[in-house]
């Protein structure tokens, strides 16, 4: 049936009632983008507001992970986070194992196993676990070796988590998320003092990524983190967390893919070293669960659930993804270019 040839023979009715659709479609769309519009002006004034009352601006109870303050808005929001829009390092990445590059000159990766005390803190975008202050008698966390030049001290530990099972990561492999991901940041001391100093220079930080995949028994790394999570239910909340240790976070393996990356939060620093171990540790159904009744708001002022906290994997521009897995060792390989690929076909994590 020739669907433009009923159309031409339609009553003026049919013809009248198909234009005003279309206007009033144009109409809704003029009003989407002036809403928007209005609402970013919106935010300038008020910003320009309280900078002429000497009022300090928060710029981090602006940004969600949906809606128009979501991540394809974050640049738009306020100017310094415009790397969040317009940057070609950003973070997270799709994990494409075909593009793999063996680097021989990767060492392996070393983090201290000593355990510490920390406070978890539900921040309505995240939950964040911050390792407490150093001394003699408690020495920092570091991270050496791998693809860094420097050492790291570790500062924090965050977790991103979907609704269901099968969206949650920030980062993806070929393609497929996994339930959750946790992040281990650590920064420069070297040349900087803390977090805050090193956060916008080059080689500031370093992320290490544990995907995390539902299973029958949970990584006992987690069971620190997870039960203090259930003490941190609304924004605003936190809670001690004592005698645990980073490197129970992480799985047993010494293969990792590593990448220059952003922050995946504005302002979306491109500063950060990504390494991703190549396993996921397990978290149980139940422990899922516990986290996704963690809430964005705070009891007296309730916003929903915190869940589907992740960004979306942004372009690689042609950024090298490095790996310490030698496939050239092979037996049944006998072309390089074609190993990463197979490899990791035969690697199944799920």
């Amino acid at each position: 049936m020739d669907w433009s040839k009923m159309r031409i023979a339609g009553s003026p009715a049919f013809t009248h009632s198909t234009s005003s659709s279309s206007s009033r479609a144009r109409r809704a769309g003029n009003r989407s983008c002036s809403v928007l519009v209005v609402l970013l002006a919106i935010f300038g004034f008020l910003i320009d507001g309280a900078g002429g009352l000497g009022v300090s601006w928060d710029w981090h109870k602006w940004w969600t992970y949906d809606g128009i303050s979501g991540p394809q808005f974050w640049g738009l929001i306020n100017p310094e986070w415009s790397l969040c829009t317009n940057g070609r390092r950003q973070s997270p990445v799709n994990l494409d194992p075909a593009t793999l590059l063996y680097d021989p000159n990767l060492r392996q990766l070393h983090v201290d196993k000593h355990r510490v005390s920390g406070v978890i803190n539900n921040t309505g975008h995240s939950v964040v676990l911050t390792l407490g202050g150093t001394s003699r008698h408690h020495p920092p966390i570091n991270i050496t070796g791998g693809p860094l030049s420097y050492r790291y001290q570790v500062s924090h530990v965050q977790l991103h988590f979907g609704a269901v099972d099968h969206v949650g990561s920030e980062h993806t492999i070929n393609g497929t998320a996994f339930p959750a991901e946790l992040q281990v940041y650590g920064f420069n001391t070297q040349l900087f003092s803390n977090f805050s100093e090193a956060v916008n220079k080059a080689h500031g930080v370093v992320a290490i990524s544990v995907l995390l995949q539902v299973g029958l028994q949970g990584h006992p790394g987690l069971r620190p983190l997870t039960d203090a999570v259930q003490r941190v239910q609304w924004a605003g909340t936190s809670s001690e967390v004592n005698h645990v240790g980073v490197r129970a976070l992480l799985p047993d393996s010494h293969h990792y893919i590593t990448y220059d990356g952003s922050l995946t939060q504005p302002p979306c620093h491109e500063t950060v070293t990504w390494i991703l171990v190549n396993k996921p540790v397990y978290i149980t159904k139940q422990q899922l669960h516990g986290l996704r009744q963690v809430q964005q708001g705070s009891k007296e002022v309730p916003k929903g659930r915190m869940v589907n906290n992740y960004r979306p994997a942004q372009e690689m521009y042609h950024r090298p993804l490095r790996t310490n897995i030698d496939f050239t060792n092979s037996r049944q390989l006998h072309c390089p270019s074609m190993a990463p690929q197979m490899y990791y076909t035969a690697n199944k994590w799920r």
